[in-house]
């Protein structure tokens, strides 16, 4: 997939027709996918290719008060792109939404940014909107030459699966829940750095984990996760939170993976977040905690897609 940073539409260069998916995909969840499912279909039906325009970060930074979760993204900008190129497109068009960009009427976005990217048909989602005027699809179908196509919102348990809905879970602990609005599994980077070294004397040794991308963290509690270590996957535990047993005042992100044994300061691994296990508690005393810690470990090692905990 071709990646380019635009910023104007003089940027742009299509010759030949295309299939356009227009929209900010924050995660590119199932429902954004949808779209990627029609255009794809569109494009092999006529052997065009499919291209995106979207934005490097939330349009919502333009017109809100600043709030440090604005800049933070559900899939790192790498995996984002990966997935852009998994769902079919070839060209991907980025561009930063500033005031500016913002005041373009309707009319003019079709006329500069559509036209150049010289659609035959744009597929967008149900509540898609576009240009100061913040007109809706069947405007865009009234105003363009091809087809548009406006895909219905994708739905489980009778809710509209968004990237708000992603981030609530997130933010709830509730990773499995995000796995499956997501379509694929959430994961985080972080870069291994000296703690207080605890772990390995309590049997549970844990590399301590800087986060390294603008990406969203779960709630405090212990996780099943997988990590991703010099390019091979383990099953891992994963705590976040303050370490109160040990009247730990700072936030830790810590892994205890399993079958591996080595250093890995100044390394990055991925952790891949699978399903939590508990909430963050406070015990009497180490052997409470080790009997608790086992027990985690048991839980996440017999963990399967689909496993309910009480």
């Amino acid at each position: 997939m071709d990646i380019q940073q635009i910023e104007t539409y003089q940027d742009i260069h299509e010759s030949k027709p295309t299939v356009l998916v227009l929209g900010y995909f924050d995660g590119l969840h199932r429902g954004h996918k949808s779209l990627f499912d029609k255009a794809q279909t569109l494009a092999q039906a006529e052997g065009l290719d499919v291209v995106s325009f979207t934005f490097n970060e939330s349009p919502k930074l333009a017109f809100v008060k600043y709030q440090p979760d604005l800049l933070l993204h559900i899939t790192r900008p790498d995996l984002r792109y990966q997935k852009f190129a998994e769902y079919g497109v070839k060209r991907l068009y980025l561009t930063d939404f500033t005031t500016t960009f913002s005041k373009i009427s309707s009319d003019d976005f079709i006329a500069s940014f559509i036209g150049k990217l010289n659609p035959k048909y744009i597929v967008v989602g149900f509540d898609y909107k576009f240009g100061h005027n913040r007109t809706d699809s069947d405007y865009l179908r009234r105003n363009f030459a091809g087809t548009v196509y406006t895909m219905p919102k994708l739905q489980e348990a009778g809710r509209k699966i968004s990237s708000t809905w992603i981030r609530e879970a997130i933010h709830a602990g509730e990773v499995a829940q995000a796995n499956r609005l997501l379509g694929y599994q959430f994961s985080t980077r972080g870069m291994v750095v000296h703690g207080d070294a605890r772990g390995r004397t309590i049997g549970f040794p844990t590399a301590n984990l800087a986060p390294i991308d603008r990406t969203f963290i779960p709630a405090d509690g212990v996780y099943v996760t997988d990590v991703v270590v010099r390019g091979n996957r383990y099953r891992s535990m994963t705590s976040i939170g303050k370490n109160v047993t040990f009247g730990g005042k700072e936030m830790r992100l810590e892994v205890n993976i399993f079958g591996f044994d080595g250093e890995l300061y100044g390394e990055s691994l991925e952790i891949i977040w699978l399903d939590k296990i508990r909430n963050m508690e406070k015990f009497e005393g180490i052997e409470e905690l080790v009997d608790q810690l086992n027990h985690d470990k048991e839980i996440a090692l017999n963990w399967k897609k689909d496993s309910q905990f009480n």
